[in-house]
């Protein structure tokens, strides 16, 4: 038996909560007995336990009985101080289970260990997930017997929760690091990479797996490592460092990257590491320096130009530095800043000035002028000033930008030419004069017959010069007259239709539209008669875009309804440097012949479009500059030319057309036209598939002259099915994705033979959206019709990459086709697939198009609107009204009749004599160019039966009016309004204070 303890002992010693609850117990009651009848082992165990900081349990004797230490408390929660000296079972019912098993393999002598084991347990009333390591150990008595179990517990809670949270941001920073374009990195005190993000990968061609836990001086290498280690050793002091730097890459050679080294600093202030972050700058560096170059080079081209930049603000203000400008007038910057600049200009063009940049701010125009300026010598010298409107999203003026252009030696030469012009022009007059004076002086028969000889002469070099112009005055005489007539026709009627229409708001609008087609026609034919003259051409740098769509109207007039027109415009047009009023002379001529190859039925497609014409094509071509080009290209679906037709078809005089039909100089006239602007013209034609025609029109560089409307709608996608048939791969995917993205449902295909198995399916499809050029023996013409017959209700829209888009060869695509130039934007393509879709399925319910809107000034109200009837004609006032085309003779009787005068016609000279004899007659109205004779003769011998006619030549041929020997007589040139005619009238009856209406004598 142990000994017992000395009364005066108090046992445990120390303990704290837990040997205080030993010492005070009454242990006589409970399965261990009486606390002096407790083995040596049973208080030895105890007294290391309740002293232990770690967390111990002892379970003793056969019913297990728990005693414990205060770091154990925590374990145990709200179930102590009520599990102190119980069972096990009782104390703890849900670790029970757990224990039992344990406890026998402890009893058996086996010590057992746990680590981070899971248990739920309720020690604070409420279930909870915790985990424990556990180490089991027995105690042995004396004899060797296991008498209890100690059990050493470490809470191990947190740290798996804390463990589990930073796997979860590792994982998280990891998948969003890996997800973005930049090196990011942590390294540690000891200089070692702990993370690196995918891009490492990429970027270094290393597996990150070989990155990670290595120093960065082995992995960036040694001769880097020292160009950073300065960085790296402030970073780990806890500065933030930014820098640009080379950072060598595996797809060859340096890129710049901006690096950003930002130290992690713990709650302590310590600093365990930095994070760094490297941005690839390389495209931004490289964008930079081609702005630095693109600058100089534009300031290199204003020098060579001996131009003056400048910048102001929306009201003129110069409010920055100009260097360009204070160099060249001496001004300071607070002399010129502000409006100061104006103290340069020449005080006499002061008010031009200001007035010209009132207007141009007002339309939101190019400002345009020609102005004196104050060099910093006190000199005065020329410039061509243009300034250019800079807009916001609103339209409003932000700033101008503009140049001062130096043209003082250009005017210089102009006026020297000028003066010896003049020159020539007197020495010209004097010798007329003298030859006059000797031919007063000389009357006998010698000098007649040096004076005859030398007249004979001048007639032969006149002849000789006649024969030269023989073919421009042909063109001038037969198309200005014939196109003049067509014009007056249709004139004359729009403005009888006006009175018809007046009120109707609509209807108006389209006559204005069609008197404006009129006016410019008009100016066509009077530019047409200068070129005959060889008038110098008046080019300027336009977009043809603009004149293309302007003359809509006007070739729809002259084709007729049965032919069809497309254009196709490709993005981005150049502009050049050309006659607008030739151009559109030149459209209009390849317009009618293509009407006249096609019979009057067929389609007519006109293409604008950039392209370049390499040294190769220059030296296989005669007079062809290489270079960059805009492309008018004419083309139509009739009966095409044969080689041998090919190779004379710009000759003069040469037609294909029957006798009378044309003059042969129409593509003459264009070939000209577009040689002498320093262009190229090449034809295209097979037998039975049409012709092409493409003018080259050389590009300018320079701005339009007026201002550029770009149709910016919004792109509008649909939810019907498109098939797409490419056989280029990466062309397939761009569109299958444009198209995707807009909404359509999108099946492929790569070639015309999948496209039709894809159609035989029985899917449902709504727009088949395919190349003109396909591999394989099935094009796309054929792969279009046979998939309209198996879907009827089927749209097609062709796309191409070539300019022969209303020829193919092999087959000619059908009528009403709708095309897609190649490339082409998303936002065309949304429009064009959308109108192709509308157009088939709503075709019968599509209203009539709104008439276009041109901005040209007004012209003159019909005569039943402008007043003119108010003032009456003189009483019984007659007019003869001679004129071979009978459109034009009963539209103009009609506008005189409804001014009040009696009118008399006549479609020749024959009738026209008759009338003179039958009736008295005012004013004679008659056209030069009469059947069989002359209007002059008429007007000589119709003078000589009235003294005091009137005679007014209406016509659209003024050449060789003013040789006429009849006098006061006025002139009034095709196409002329009602107001013009009634107002030439009453000017000519002004003239005399009576008519011959008045008069009682008859002519004999």
């Amino acid at each position: 038996m142990p000994a017992s303890p000395s009364p005066n002992l108090q046992w445990p010693i120390g303990g704290g909560e837990c040997g205080r609850h030993i010492r005070e117990r009454d242990w006589a009651e409970t399965d261990l007995g009486p606390i002096d009848s407790w083995s040596p082992a049973l208080r030895t165990t105890i007294s290391n336990i309740v002293n232990s900081p770690i967390p111990k349990v002892l379970t003793w004797g056969p019913k297990h009985v728990m005693l414990y230490n205060d770091a154990y408390i925590e374990i145990v929660g709200g179930y102590h101080p009520a599990a102190f000296g119980k069972p096990a079972e009782q104390a703890w019912p849900e670790m029970w289970a757990f224990n039992r098993d344990v406890l026998e393999k402890a009893h058996r002598g086996q010590a057992v260990a746990f680590r981070d084991h899971p248990f739920v347990v309720a020690r604070h009333d409420t279930p909870e997930q915790v985990t424990f390591d556990l180490f089991y150990t027995p105690i042995r008595a004396a004899e060797g017997t296991v008498d209890g179990v100690m059990c050493t517990v470490l809470e191990t809670t947190q740290r798996i929760a804390a463990e589990k949270a930073l796997k979860e941001s590792e994982y998280q920073l990891r998948t969003v690091t890996d997800a973005l374009p930049i090196l990011i990195s942590f390294i540690d005190r000891d200089q070692i990479y702990r993370f690196v993000n995918r891009y490492y990968e990429e970027w270094f061609g290393l597996d990150r797996k070989d990155i990670i836990n290595r120093p960065i001086r082995e992995v960036i290498g040694e001769e880097y490592y020292q160009s950073r280690r300065l960085e790296i050793e402030r970073a780990l002091t806890g500065e933030p460092i930014i820098r640009e730097t080379s950072l060598p890459c595996r797809k060859g050679g340096q890129r710049m990257v901006e690096m950003n080294y930002l130290p992690r600093i713990e709650a302590d202030g310590s600093v365990p590491g930095f994070y760094v972050f490297s941005v690839d700058m390389q495209e931004r560096v490289d964008h930079r320096k081609a702005l630095e170059r693109s600058n100089r080079r534009f300031q290199a081209a204003i020098e060579a130009a001996h131009g003056i930049l400048w910048v102001t603000d929306a009201q003129a203000n110069m409010v920055h530095d100009q260097q360009g400008w204070s160099s060249w007038t001496g001004q300071s910057y607070a002399q010129f800043a502000g409006q100061g600049w104006m103290d340069a200009v020449h005080p006499d063009d002061r008010a031009a000035v200001r007035e010209a940049w009132r207007q141009a701010s007002a339309s939101r125009e190019v400002y345009v002028i020609e102005h004196r300026m104050r060099r910093h010598d006190g000199v005065y010298r020329n410039f061509l000033v243009r300034g250019m409107p800079i807009l916001n999203d609103d339209g409003e003026i932000v700033e101008w930008v503009g140049i001062h252009t130096d043209i003082t030696h250009q005017r210089a030469a102009e006026a020297a030419l000028r003066e010896q012009a003049d020159h020539l022009a007197r020495q010209v007059r004097h010798r007329e004069r003298a030859e006059l004076q000797l031919r007063e002086l000389n009357e006998n028969l010698e000098a007649r017959v040096i004076a005859e000889i030398a007249e004979r002469r001048a007639t032969e070099m006149k002849l000789a010069q006649a024969q030269k112009m023989e073919t421009v005055g042909k063109l001038t005489g037969g198309v200005a007259h014939d196109f003049n007539n067509l014009l007056q026709v249709i004139s004359g009627n729009l403005q009888l239709l006006s009175k018809d229409i007046a009120g109707q708001l609509r209807a108006e609008g389209r006559v204005a539209n069609a008197m404006a087609a009129v006016s410019r026609g008009s100016k066509l034919a009077s530019q047409l008669l200068a070129f005959g003259r060889r008038q110098a051409l008046e080019p300027k740098v336009v977009n043809v875009t603009r004149f293309v769509q302007g003359m809509d109207d006007i070739l729809r007039r002259a084709l007729g309804e049965s032919i069809e027109i497309e254009t196709i415009y490709s993005g981005g047009l150049w502009n050049t440097f050309i006659d607008p009023a030739q151009i559109e002379n030149a459209l209009l001529n390849l317009a009618i012949n293509a009407r006249d190859a096609m019979d009057g039925i067929g389609k007519l497609t006109i293409e604008l479009a950039n392209t370049h014409l390499d040294d190769a094509y220059a030296l296989s071509h005669d007079e062809v500059e290489p270079g960059q080009y805009v492309m008018l290209a004419v083309s139509d679906t009739g009966c095409g030319m044969t080689p041998n037709i090919i190779e004379k078809v710009f000759e003069p005089f040469f037609s294909t057309k029957a006798e009378g039909k044309g003059s042969g100089l129409g593509l003459s006239m264009v070939y000209g036209f577009v040689k002498q602007s320093g262009g190229h013209v090449k034809i295209y034609s097979e037998p039975g598939h049409g012709t092409t025609i493409r003018l080259y029109l050389p590009r300018a560089m320079e701005s339009e002259d007026i201002e550029v409307v770009i149709d910016a709608a919004p792109a509008i996608g649909g939810s019907e099915t498109v098939l797409v048939v490419e056989d280029d791969d990466e062309v397939r995917a761009t569109v299958v994705e444009m198209l995707s993205d807009l909404g359509y449902a999108v099946l492929k295909a790569c070639d015309a033979a999948n496209a039709l198995a894809v159609i035989e399916s029985g899917i449902p499809i709504d727009l088949l959206f395919t190349d003109v050029v396909m591999p394989g023996t099935m094009k796309s013409p054929e792969l279009a019709r046979k998939a309209c017959q198996r879907l009827p209700n089927l749209a097609v829209l062709y796309t191409s990459g070539y300019t022969e888009n209303s020829i193919v060869h092999g087959g000619r695509l059908d009528a009403g086709v709708e095309l897609l130039s190649k490339p082409y934007t998303r936002e065309a393509m949304a429009r064009k697939v959308r109108h192709v879709l509308n157009n088939r399925a709503q075709r019968s319910k599509l209203a009539p198009t709104a008439p276009k809107k041109f901005d040209v000034p007004a012209f003159p109200t019909p005569v039943a609107d402008t007043g003119l009837s108010r003032v009456d004609p003189p009483k019984e006032s007659s007019v003869l009204l001679v004129e071979d085309d009978e459109l034009i003779r009963i539209c103009t009787a009609e506008i005189l009749s409804d001014s009040g005068y009696r009118v008399v016609e006549a479609s020749n000279v024959e009738e026209a004599h008759a009338a003179l004899q039958a009736n008295p007659i005012d004013v004679l109205v008659t056209d030069v160019n009469l059947p069989g004779h002359s209007g002059k003769e008429l007007a000589s011998a119709a003078r000589k039966l009235y003294p005091n006619l009137g005679i007014i030549f209406a016509t659209g041929d003024t050449t060789g009016l003013a040789e006429l020997d009849v006098e006061n007589v006025q002139t009034l040139s095709k196409p002329y309004n009602g107001e013009e005619i009634v107002s030439i009238i009453r000017k000519t009856m002004a003239g005399g204070s009576t008519t011959n209406s008045e008069k009682t004598a008859r002519p004999n």
